[in-house]
């Protein structure tokens, strides 16, 4: 075979936005022969992450994976994105970290000889998180720490707030990517980032509010009102941000829980007691890891009233993303009682996304799945459910609904030079 004849090609370009799905395509091999294709890409703590897929070249020698069928390896089917998706740590229950948006992230698809093995070529995905123009600010005002994505153009754009902190720190690839819709987006830290403790006593309600005046107050922000993105822990602040704030028009809750955990939360004279967890409940798979879905105790129970963000207080619109095999905590029946809630107050402002076989971390598409990982709050390795075709689907799914759910309620994006690259 003349390997020099054979073309990996990543189409529109070998340069996009990481939220934008490639077509991965294999020029002048020799008819129905088997090929292996390989992804591999290293993130930011150095742990590499990998996939693969078996297919066979076609009549005229190629392979089109938007149209063939990996007859095996890491997926099977027609999945123009798996190799993306399908991509497994080496270092097990390792979660994909980007810390640093400014480069992109390199994703490597060699195609390899299905008989002999030998490399037939290879080729590089730079998935990148800001477009051309994207202004990029690490803040310090008063208290609030984290960074602000302006996007290009003439605005002024809708505001949101993206609560992403996992076990503290701050992540920015989610706020990075939604910004490039035409939204200003403040991806806030609030622990375990500069000089914010790593381990508070209690959430301070009044520093999201100075976030949020903050954020209203950017002449490139237009009101009335801004959104809040979160997700896993961080769901639970923007209820309460929603229940007791004010200029807050659209709230997304993916897999948050309904009420106060881990320390006590205070705003002004009111503080709002956590949930302690119920040990016995926890229970060990077979694998050993820690299964910790039903520790929290019942959140309808009287004595545990105390604890729920009084959501009933809310003017704003919400979208609650819910996985059905989310093993982090029972965020269906949450989602559940905060719709009984509303609407027993006689608000009809929630919607419901249901992804039933997905797991706990829902998140931008083709972001590799995680199953498990270590838990800061556990203190241990513990599982997170789903599986990972599901899982991606519903992230697709979910990123589309998340910009409609913005647009509805926070109005219109400008559309001029958000179409760049």
């Amino acid at each position: 075979m003349a390997y020099s004849q054979i073309r990996l090609k990543i189409l529109p370009s070998v340069r996009c936005l990481f939220d934008k799905p490639v077509q991965v395509k294999l020029e002048g091999l020799i008819p129905h022969k088997p090929v292996e294709l390989r992804s591999k890409l290293v993130d930011d703590r150095g742990v590499i992450f990998k996939a693969s897929a078996l297919y066979k070249a076609d009549e005229t020698g190629q392979v089109d994976v938007c149209r063939a069928p990996s007859l095996g390896g890491s997926y099977t089917g027609v999945e123009p994105m798996g190799l993306f998706w399908a991509m497994a740590p080496e270092t097990p229950h390792s979660k994909f970290l980007k810390k640093n948006v400014l480069s992109p992230t390199l994703v490597e698809i060699e195609a390899l000889s299905g008989d002999t093995g030998h490399l037939l070529a290879s080729e590089t995905n730079e998935r990148i998180y800001m477009k051309e123009g994207m202004n990029r600010i690490l803040l310090q005002e008063g208290r609030i720490k984290g960074v602000l994505f302006i996007p290009p153009g003439n605005g002024p754009f809708p505001g949101i707030v993206d609560m992403y902190t996992l076990g503290g720190g701050l992540t920015e690839p989610r706020a990075s990517l939604l910004a490039n819709k035409g939204y200003v987006v403040l991806a806030l830290a609030y622990h375990g980032f500069q000089d914010l403790p790593k381990n508070p006593t209690k959430w301070d309600l009044e520093y999201f509010e100075e976030a949020v005046t903050y954020l209203r107050g950017r002449p490139e922000v237009k009101g009335p009102g801004i959104g809040i993105l979160s997700i896993s822990q961080s769901g639970g602040l923007a209820l309460a941000m929603s229940s007791f704030l004010s200029g807050i028009s659209a709230t997304v809750c993916v897999n948050a829980c309904i009420a106060n955990i881990l320390i006590p939360l205070h705003y002004k004279d009111i503080v709002i007691p956590p949930l302690s967890p119920v040990m016995e409940n926890i229970k060990i798979t077979e694998s050993g890891l820690l299964d910790i879905r039903n520790a929290l105790p019942d959140t309808s129970l009287e004595k545990n009233r105390v604890s729920l963000f009084p959501i009933e207080r809310a003017s704003c619109q919400f979208l609650f993303a819910v996985s059905e095999d989310d093993h982090n905590w029972k965020s269906a029946l949450f989602a559940k009682q905060a719709a009984a809630t509303l609407r027993n107050h006689g608000k009809e402002c929630i919607k419901v996304a249901t992804y039933p076989k997905a797991g706990h971390f829902l998140e931008v598409p083709y972001m590799p799945f995680c199953p498990s990982g270590f838990h800061a709050a556990v203190g241990n390795v513990v599982m997170f459910g789903g599986e990972a075709k599901a899982n991606s689907e519903a992230q697709l799914d979910l990123w589309e609904r998340v910009q409609e759910f913005f647009k509805s309620h926070l109005g219109p994006v400008s559309e001029s030079r958000l179409n760049k690259l």
